[in-house]
Parts: C-alpha cells; structure tokens; sequence
C-alpha cells in the first residue's frame, strides 16, 4: 500500500496530460485521466483482480419495436453461426513449440532476429523466446476478450433498439467463448500468461467507467474487435500450429459479425451529432488507436527476456521497426481506419493526426459491412510476406 500512495504523490498532471493529450482536445484527456493513471502509473493490470464502476444506463423499450432491418439480419446470421469450442476444435492435437514441422512463431516472420542478443542465442533458445512471444500476444487477445465480454453485457443494456440487443445478446456468448477458447489453448498447449497489457487495461477501464453507450460501442466494437481482426488475421497467417490457425479461424469469423454490428449501430448516430460531440468522438478515437498501436510493444515479455539487457526505449526502437512488427501494425490499422471513415470519425481535421502515423493509406480498403467472413479468413489464409 505505501508503495502505490508513494507513486500516487509522484505524479506530475501535466505529465500525465501528455500521456493522453496527443489531439488538443482537454475534455477527451480528463475522460481519459483516471483510466491512464490507473493504467499507466498505477499499473492496476498487474494485480490478480481489478474492481471497475460501470456508470451507464440501462435502456428498457417496452415496445419492443423490430425496426433495424441490418441488425435483424445480423441476428438471424449470428444464430446459426455457433459454435461450440469443446467439440468443434480438436484439442487432442499436442502442441509443442519446439517443434520445426509446426512451429509455433517461425523464427523468419518474427520480430526477434532484428536483436543481436537474439541472434547469439542456441536453436532451444531462441525457441523459447518465440514461445514466450507468442504467448505474450495471445494472453493479450485473451485479456481484449474479457474486455469485449463486459463490454457487450454493457452495450446490450445500453442500447437503443430492440434488434441490438437481440443482437448483442449473440455477441455476449460468442466473447464468452472466446475467452474460454484462448484460456484453454494457453493454459493447457503453452503453459504460460501472461498479465495485461497497461494500454490495454487502460482502454477497458475507459469503456468500463464511461457512462455513453456510444462510446463503448466506439471503443469496443469498432476500436478494439476492429483491431483485433486485424491482429487475429496476422497471427493466423503466422503461425504453423494447426488447432492454433483453425481456433483463429473460428474466432475471426465471429469478429466480423461484431464489427458489422458496430459501424451499423453508429453510423447514423453520428451523422446526426452536433459537431462538437462529433469532434469529440473524433478525438477520442484517435487517442484509442495510439494506445493500441502501444498495446503491442510487448513490455512484459521484454521485461522477463530482455530488460536485463538493454533499455525500454532501445526495445521500443527495434520493435518499432522490426518488418514483422510494421506488417502487424499495417494489418491492424487496414480493418479499423475504413470503419473509422464510414461511421463519419475521419473529418479534414483529425486526418493529420492519422496521416502522420501513415495511416491513411488504408481508407480506402472496405469498410466492415463490405467484407464477408470468407474473405478475411482467405487473407489469412495467404502466407505472410514481409516485404
């Protein structure tokens, strides 16, 4: 307890400011100061457990009005697109990361090459390193998953129309069993997780804690499960572990529902915003993406193989600008600006903001409603080039 009351003293406000004032927009900084503080300085994702306060409203329509004709059919898709993760994957199949016929994280499509310490080490070795890797990147799709759990449970009591919660009641089951499919893989196959990620807890706090239903729609289903199909389509393209490429491929089919669900939900709701909550979202959203490219510079794996030699600015640098990292990034960003673009969030003004992060190039790739679950899972189907 003394430990934190000291870090808590040793706070500079301006410096967590800076922390999460990237657009100029103050009153997106303050929405986003407590979960930053907790997050980023306090470390909270560190502990075994953390405690939230959800302050949003749960919406009742005794009406039950239908009038969401995309949700409805979204719905009728979701309901005969479950799955069951105990029989549908075959969690017979062993897996083991030394192994160079299936191997977990190939060394080639890796970001750790690009580290001389890396280069000097022993075949076991470095296959552990890439073990270690990995399971850092799936314990942080499992920790986005119980976030995108509760935040479902909340968006359903949120929302407005009858057909999103129908919905949205689809999506509860299907985060449930996300979490249960990454648990068990990492749990039972790797043996090793990782704790979350401080950008990562730092988002789930944000939804968690903000009263607006939109804004947990933003940050969840567009933000974060828009990420997220991005960063599942590259771990797939990946990796050669079977039951691993086969779990990503269920789970991705379900993303797309989610993200559809998301631009359908928003889309009209902030083409009728006043222009200064608009400006707001807008912001607010560009603030997420910054912590999510941060959520992957890997600092805990860093911290278990690597701190000991060399900094945390010198591991950012080479993770930065390793070929496999950029891809990732690339990828990423290619499933969420469309959907940014489409729900009206990328005006004149914030388009520098992303322009200078090389984000606009994928503006133009199509946006959730247009992209069918098969297509995604061809791309990554498609062997992973890193140039």
């Amino acid at each position: 307890m003394a430990s934190l009351i000291e870090r808590a003293n040793a706070i500079n406000p301006t410096h967590m400011l800076q922390k999460v004032l990237r657009t100029g927009n103050v009153k997106v900084a303050l929405s986003l100061l407590g979960p930053a503080l907790r997050g980023l300085v306090m470390h909270a994702g560190k502990q075994p457990t953390s405690d939230m306060q959800a302050n949003h409203q749960a919406h009742f329509d005794w009406t039950y009005k239908r009038d969401q004709d995309e949700l409805r059919k979204l719905y009728e898709v979701a309901k005969v697109s479950q799955w069951n993760a105990t029989t549908d994957l075959d969690w017979s199949i062993e897996v083991d990361p030394y192994d160079p016929n299936h191997d977990l994280f190939p060394e080639a499509l890796s970001p750790l090459p690009d580290i001389p310490t890396y280069r000097g080490l022993s075949l076991r070795e470095k296959q552990t390193h890439r073990h270690g890797l990995a399971a850092w990147m799936l314990s942080q799709f499992l920790h986005g998953e119980q976030g995108a759990l509760f935040a479902a449970c909340q968006v359903t009591e949120a929302v407005q129309w009858l057909d999103g919660k129908l919905y949205g009641s689809t999506q509860v089951v299907d985060e449930g069993r996300h979490v249960e499919v990454f648990y068990r893989y990492l749990s039972e196959k790797l043996g090793k997780l990782y704790p979350v990620n401080d950008n990562l807890y730092t988002l789930i706090d944000a939804l968690m804690t903000d009263g607006r239903w939109d804004l947990k729609f933003l940050g969840m289903q567009i933000m974060i499960e828009g990420l997220a199909l991005g960063a599942f389509g590259t771990m797939r393209q990946t990796s050669r572990e079977p039951l691993l490429r086969e779990l990503l491929k269920y789970v991705i089919t379900d993303e797309a529902r989610h993200v559809h669900y998301g631009v359908v939900s928003l889309r009209e709701h902030y083409r009728n915003l006043p222009p200064a909550d608009l400006r707001e979202r807008e912001d607010w959203a560009f603030e997420v993406a910054v912590l999510m490219r941060n959520r992957f510079l890997a600092h805990e794996f860093y911290d278990e193989f690597y701190g000991h030699i060399m900094t945390r600015k010198q591991w950012d640098t080479l993770i930065l600008g390793s070929a496999y990292m950029r891809k990732f990034r690339q990828t990423m960003f290619r499933r969420l600006v469309p959907n940014l673009k489409r729900i009206n969030l990328m005006s004149d003004r914030i388009r520098p903001h992303y322009a200078a992060l090389g984000l606009l190039e994928f503006e133009h790739e199509k946006a959730a409603p247009d992209l069918s679950p098969g297509e995604l899972i061809r791309d990554s189907d498609a062997p992973l080039t890193l140039h």
